[in-house]
């Protein structure tokens, strides 16, 4: 709480004028009637008066307007969080009233910033209870199955045991992806910088995804044949970001499709790595929130792509990390692009792509 005071004569000067005027202006009056004039009388007095009526004014206003002004900043605990408690208090009313309009446009954004927080959070903590509540469920039901007599019959024990065991998995994959993804917010998520190449880094994902793309009969491809390309960032967020690319790739890819992969050239020593697929494409309304946490495109309970619903806002959350961007275009029945930035290494000079790819990201 600061106690300097800001002074403002304004106010006294004004009212000690005029009572200096009034007092005057009397006294030449009743020495008009008496008949007789003073003039040194009225020239000792009036400056008497003026300079008695300015100290007695300011000190009345101060004690009003301080005082009271005091109290709100000691008892209003929100003031102390403020700006407005950490500036002088002013006696001017004009400027008095602009802080605290200032302080109370301050505090209607923080209420305005606590509701949204506090939709996010019930929103959050909704999706979260409905993503772990089916596997939950799912997992119980299967127990209690085998608890009822099924685990006699070693055919329905296997089965519901291996099937109790996907529920798990599923179970374990969501809340890996959670505590990432808090990780990732708050920002307690240590990046570990190092250079790699980038081309290499897709074709391991290529491989580890060739069996999944196999069974949709989705083929993995490069646009063309590139030479190494080496880039600065964490080589296992980045792997991340591709396989979770990827995979939704190939969830909402068409039969006998594919996923392409192309790296070009941006200025400013950047390249841009694009995944592009001819799939079922996103409708525009939800491209704006693609990247919310648990935000789906398919809306209905169903489920039915699996997944914790957290793999593009993880994606977003690392390539923002890393200080880079991420972009999106999507049309229904045609396909999707997802395209991210990263920053190449001087290793890379001698290396270059083909001038014709030098580019801007969409």
């Amino acid at each position: 709480m600061a106690t300097k005071l800001r002074k403002s004569y304004r106010f006294a000067l004004r009212s000690s004028l005029i009572i200096f005027l009034l007092v005057t202006v009397l006294l030449i009056a009743v020495q008009y009637l008496l008949g007789r004039f003073d003039w040194a009388f009225i020239a000792i007095s009036g400056p008497l008066v003026f300079l008695i009526s300015l100290v007695i004014i300011q000190a009345r206003v101060e004690r009003f307007i301080y005082r009271r002004v005091k109290k709100i900043y000691d008892e209003v605990s929100l003031l102390e969080s403020s700006s407005f408690s950490s500036k002088p208090v002013t006696t001017d009313m004009k400027t008095l009233t602009e802080e605290i309009g200032k302080f109370a446009q301050d505090k209607k954004i923080e209420i305005d910033t606590l509701k949204i927080r506090e939709e996010y959070r019930k929103d959050f903590l909704g999706n979260v209870s409905h993503e772990l509540k089916t596997p939950l469920f799912t997992v119980q039901g299967y127990i209690l199955t085998l608890l009822d007599g099924a685990i006699k019959d070693k055919k329905v024990r296997d089965k519901y045991l291996e099937r109790a065991n996907k529920g798990v998995e599923r179970l374990i994959y969501i809340v890996k992806d959670l505590d990432l993804i808090t990780k990732l917010e708050s920002g307690n998520l240590n990046l570990q910088q190092e250079e790699f190449d980038i081309i290499e880094l897709v074709q391991n994902v290529f491989d580890l995804l060739e069996m999944r793309a196999a069974k949709m009969e989705i083929s993995l491809t490069f646009d063309m044949d590139y030479e190494p390309i080496f880039v600065v960032g964490d080589k296992e967020k980045i792997q991340q970001v591709l396989t979770n690319l990827l995979v939704n790739s190939i969830k909402y890819g068409h039969k006998n499709g594919t996923t392409e992969v192309s790296i070009e050239n941006l200025v400013q020593n950047k390249i841009i790595v694009r995944v592009t697929d001819n799939g079922e494409g996103i409708p525009k309304q939800h491209i704006p929130r693609l990247f919310e946490r648990f935000y789906r495109v398919d809306q209905s309970g169903s489920r039915k792509e699996g997944g914790s619903g957290l793999g593009l806002s993880i994606v977003k959350h690392i390539i923002e990390a890393h200080g880079e961007k991420i972009y999106v275009e999507s049309e229904e029945d045609v396909g999707s692009e997802f395209s991210f930035t990263l920053e190449k290494t001087s290793n890379n000079e001698e290396i270059s792509i083909e001038e014709s790819k030098l580019v801007s990201p969409s």
